[in-house]
């Protein structure tokens, strides 16, 4: 095989972002998933509803994956490391350094209006919602998920205020009462930060100890016990690296039955092992000879669920690298629809929860309070009418959701594009001249207009 076919070409980066893309799509429909069940069948998350009983089919390995969303959030945290590093790591190998550095620059200066602006697009709208007081049945809900809704301010000014502070919260503390779903945002954007300054930190060293390096603060994140965003991130680099690397692409050309076999196996691995359980493991045998397994590797305490989600990603994203058949699988044309809108399905779908499948469960009646034997008034909660209910009302739900997320992607997001453009357009200077690189070497600055000066 010549050296030309063991390149990866634009065409390629193309392919390699769209089976992301299908990713993407699953894991914003696995969060809907996980948070319908977490609000009406929390026991699904168990091993099974009872010690020494069987479970149920959604409490089976592989199906649970279904109906437990931390996939769905370590998807998320897999694809920002990789999307962050898979354009600069591909101009490094290029010896194209100055149009890496200024990718990296263009994103880390584009990423948190990206995430801020549609972040707090639905955070106005969930304000709008509650202040007209269209939360009052959820409010009401017996389910402890749905009832959790923003207090209602009544007059203007405290709302606004109320409003910014929250807006705000949620990038410092990680709290937002008008959609406690944003928690995520925070911490993928302090990923894609790390991510653009190991970028840089290891812009001109050999791509295979670049890759060592991105493996090694993976490592890092391993046993500090951060099995999401520092983890995961890092594994997305090292996945975007791999890609690249000329005897990963030899060994799917040349041993494509070899290649295709270890695939299965990662993938169907990968999904046995995110199927733990988020409690009471030790009731089922299968979850716990695998907490037995997967203990003596991590660190003290662990968060179990999450790193068997983390672990079973990485083994199924190995799988998925190693087999164009599946990539091709995750980039048709429906995952590829979901993908599309995957963030604004994140977005909306708490708040529609709340709202419109809400009253298709409940109805729209707000039943009146009443008083316990101390007479202090208590809210009277609407009894959940039962699965039956709730399965039809998600047949009308689902178009709803991805119709809103679609008009989203139509009206919402151009707008934030949009706004982000005129903010970066208005910040950085004008007629900037020079090649872009990084200093390294005899580089001369220019001190007051005059007196020139050799850097180190």
């Amino acid at each position: 095989m010549d050296q030309q076919s063991e390149k990866i070409g634009a065409n390629d980066v193309f392919r390699l972002l769209v089976w992301l893309c299908g990713l993407r799509g699953f894991a914003s429909a696995l969060v809907v998933l996980t948070h319908i069940s977490r609000a009406w069948a929390g026991k699904l998350f168990w091993a099974t509803k009872a010690q020494n009983t069987d479970p149920e089919i959604l409490q089976l390995p592989f199906l649970r994956v279904l109906i437990q969303g931390r996939l769905g959030v370590s998807i998320f945290a897999f694809v920002t490391g990789y999307v962050c590093a898979l354009k600069p790591l591909k101009l490094y190998r290029q010896d194209r350094h100055e149009a890496a550095f200024i990718s990296i620059s263009k994103s880390a200066l584009r990423r948190f209006p990206r995430l801020f602006l549609p972040s707090a697009a639905a955070t106005v709208l969930s304000w709008v919602i509650c202040e007209l007081g269209l939360y009052s049945v959820a409010k009401h809900a017996d389910s402890s998920w749905i009832n959790q809704v923003p207090p209602r301010m009544g007059s203007f000014f405290p709302a606004v205020g109320n409003l910014v502070y929250e807006t705000g919260a949620i990038w410092i503390k990680r709290s937002n009462d008008y959609d406690r779903n944003q928690w995520t945002m925070l911490p993928l954007l302090q990923e894609s930060i790390k991510v653009y300054a190991f970028l840089l930190a290891v812009a001109y060293i050999r791509p295979r100890y670049r890759m060592l390096a991105s493996f090694a603060v993976f490592a890092y994140y391993w046993m500090g016990n951060d099995p999401v965003f520092g983890m995961l991130g890092f594994w997305g680099v090292f996945i975007a690296e791999l890609q690249f690397e000329p005897a990963t692409i030899r060994f799917i050309n040349q041993q494509s039955f070899f290649a295709s076999l270890l695939s299965a196996v990662l993938v169907v691995s990968g999904f046995f092992v995110a199927s733990y359980p988020e409690s009471h493991a030790e009731w089922m045998p299968w979850s716990d000879t695998l907490t037995k397994f997967l203990k003596p590797t991590l660190p003290v305490d662990p968060d179990m669920p999450r790193f068997s989600s983390g672990i079973g990603l990485m083994l199924a994203v190995l799988g998925i690298v190693l087999s164009p058949r599946v990539q091709e699988l995750l980039s048709n044309r429906i995952l590829l629809f979901f993908g599309k809108m995957g963030f604004a399905v994140y977005l909306l779908h708490g708040t529609l929860m709340k709202t419109i499948l809400t009253w298709m469960i409940y109805g729209i009646s707000v039943p009146a309070d009443h008083s316990e034997a101390k007479h202090q008034p208590q809210l009277t909660r609407i009894q959940y009418p039962g699965h039956k209910t709730l399965f039809i009302s998600l047949f009308f739900f689902f178009p709803i959701l991805y119709s809103s997320a679609y008009a989203w992607t139509q009206y919402i997001d151009p707008w934030c594009e949009r706004m982000t453009n005129k903010l970066v357009n208005t910040i950085k200077p004008e007629g900037i001249k020079g090649n872009g690189y990084i200093p390294m070497a005899g580089v001369q600055i220019l001190l007051n207009g005059h007196e020139t000066v050799h850097a180190p």
